[in-house]
């Protein structure tokens, strides 16, 4: 892949040359790639414990324009493992705290919430505009919804998902390789149908899997390294152990394949 730093250095202020400091000793970052993340636009559906993790680090790291879409508000049981939130913030919407927590890292930076679930009807609206889409939700339906928006506006789907002690982490694009409803179908989907609500989640574990996520999301951006496109990484946090899966696409797929 092209190196970012390569290009011309783009003009970066004193205060960001000072901030990202370690991102622009990077040969595979530098000052045109840390320009390319200020100029980037990541959406994170789900402001909970995956997407905590993920938009701490997107913030920290320097996008320039981070969506969040949230319908719920700040809970005392979503604290043990929801970074962005706190005490202080209980009751409140999750986006205006995500929103609040994050203006603390990067006042720069911008942000755009909609504390509505998202649907059908305003994925399209919401998603406009955004380079990669972090799948930071626990349930099965607004799983497809994003990958379906990703199929249809040509763009990654960086998936996780947390439960119990394990976690698992890829990248979707149809494009490159398999889409979620490839590597997981109906007849996967409806074994596993529980939510972390139902069966528990470790409190570290979203947050590993988040800042995973937050990571490819980064590369994705930069265009470096290996996007997930191909594998999917597994997590067991009671052994401590990563595995990896090989993964295809499916040419029947009801939404990628051939005859979708």
């Amino acid at each position: 892949m092209a190196n970012p730093s390569a290009s011309p250095d783009p003009i970066l202020s004193p205060a960001d040359a000072i901030r990202f400091a370690r991102h622009l000793r990077l040969p595979e970052v530098g000052a045109p790639g840390q320009a390319k993340l200020r100029a980037a636009g990541v959406l994170v559906v789900g402001a909970g414990g995956l997407g905590s993790s993920a938009l701490l680090h997107l913030a920290a790291s320097g996008i320039g324009r981070i969506g969040i879409v949230d319908p719920d508000t700040v809970a005392l049981d979503n604290l043990h493992r929801q970074l962005l939130h706190g005490m202080s913030t209980l009751g409140t919407a999750k986006v205006d705290s995500a929103r609040r927590r994050l203006a603390e890292i990067d006042p720069a930076m911008i942000v755009e919430t909609h504390p509505v679930s998202l649907t059908e009807e305003n994925a399209l609206e919401i998603a406009d505009g955004f380079d990669v889409i972090v799948d930071g939700t626990d349930n099965l339906p607004a799983r497809r919804l994003i990958n379906r928006i990703c199929i249809r506006t040509e763009r990654p789907m960086v998936f996780g998902s947390a439960q119990r002690f394990e976690g698992q982490l890829a990248v979707f694009d149809a494009r490159f390789g398999p889409c979620y409803r490839c590597v997981f179908p109906d007849s996967i989907e409806v074994e596993s149908t529980e939510s972390p609500a139902q069966t528990g989640v470790f409190g570290p574990l979203p947050g590993s899997i988040g800042t995973l996520q937050a990571l490819e999301a980064l590369k994705l951006v930069l265009a470096i390294g290996e996007p997930r496109y191909d594998r999917l990484l597994t997590f067991d946090g009671l052994s401590g152990t990563f595995g990896e899966i090989r993964i295809k696409k499916n040419p029947k797929c009801p939404e990628c394949g051939s005859k979708p």
